[in-house]
């Protein structure tokens, strides 16, 4: 049957979910974080996915397919939503248990814990959108670029992370990420960067923040000292 069904082009494609969220067929699903078209059935063609994509990676194309089936859409996504909620990994609800201490800390060891969680932030915005790309505190700094959620899922990100660094944030998968990527170039091209730490969460979506960083990188063709690192759900560093 010749009908309208959308191409995915993996290349473009940053496994942000936004793609995910707007099919009402849970027609695509992020895999190996990629979107992929899971089956011609569930496409209906309309292309609710497309102005949501931030990288242009989603087309309507004309093909000789399978007819969209409406009954084969509504028994999936009964089942999926029963087992998980929401078709982007990164949405998907868990509810996490933590290990109540017994023991009221001591005072003594309540005021050093209190020292340890001093505020390492040294720069003011921190979120990409509004930060001036020729700010004078961009130079000879060590960057740390960092996924919004990594912040509430990683106690100790201050000290571990924040100290001595420059910190930006943004999000890849809510916020406009060729945006990011323009000022992140400007960032490289006009200030003396030494080096980037990436931190970003375990969810496949949160990948593309990573991504911009090296396109960034790529395009500005200067490349500093880099690393990259994941956090999980449960807030331990993913090995």
């Amino acid at each position: 049957m010749l009908r309208k069904i959308i191409k995915i082009d993996e290349e473009k494609c940053n496994g942000c979910g936004l793609c995910a969220n707007a099919c009402h067929e849970g027609a695509i699903q992020i895999i190996d974080g990629k979107a992929k078209l899971i089956s011609e059935e569930y496409c209906d063609g309309l292309g609710n996915c497309l102005p949501v994509c931030p990288t242009g990676a989603i087309s309507i194309v004309e093909e000789d397919v399978k007819p969209f089936n409406q009954e084969l859409v509504e028994q999936r996504m009964q089942s999926h939503h029963n087992t998980h909620g929401f078709s982007c990994p990164g949405s998907r609800q868990i509810s996490i248990t933590r290990e109540q201490r017994s023991e009221v800390p001591k005072v003594e060891k309540q005021v050093e814990k209190n020292i340890e969680l001093e505020s390492q932030l040294q720069n003011w915005p921190v979120q990409l959108n509004l930060i001036n790309p020729y700010a004078s505190y961009l130079d000879n700094a060590d960057l740390l670029i960092a996924a919004d959620c990594t912040a509430f899922a990683y106690a100790n990100i201050h000290n571990e992370f924040m100290k001595d660094k420059v910190t930006l944030i943004g999000c890849p998968k809510l916020d406009n990420v060729e945006y990011y990527r323009e000022k992140l170039i400007e960032i490289l091209s006009n200030h003396d960067i030494k080096s980037i730490t990436v931190l970003k969460m375990e969810v496949p979506c949160c990948g593309g923040i990573a991504k911009i960083v090296k396109d960034a990188m790529l395009t500005a063709q200067i490349i500093v000292p880099y690393n990259e690192v994941t956090i999980t759900i449960n807030g331990d560093i993913k090995k």
